[in-house]
């Protein structure tokens, strides 16, 4: 199965939160309503700095993936 590189996901029991699901390595969950992030692998064995950059860049990623299909919803 080919996987998107970003899914939306919600729970009936936290309505009032926004989640985003990355199925790429490094696979995260991050919590839009107050960016709290769950990491489903261990990334503290690589080089920091890349690493921090590339996770920022990831959690960008995801709200602006968010946004657009909101955008699609309005629509």
């Amino acid at each position: 199965m080919n996987l998107p590189k970003f899914l939306l996901a919600d729970n009936s029991k936290q309505p009032e939160d926004i989640f985003v699901l990355h199925t790429e390595y490094p696979r995260f969950l991050i919590n839009l309503k107050d960016d709290d992030v769950e990491w489903f692998e261990d990334v503290s064995s690589e080089n920091e700095q890349d690493l921090a950059n590339e996770l920022e860049s990831l959690i960008e990623l995801a709200g602006k993936f968010y946004d657009d299909e909101m955008k699609q919803y309005e629509q």
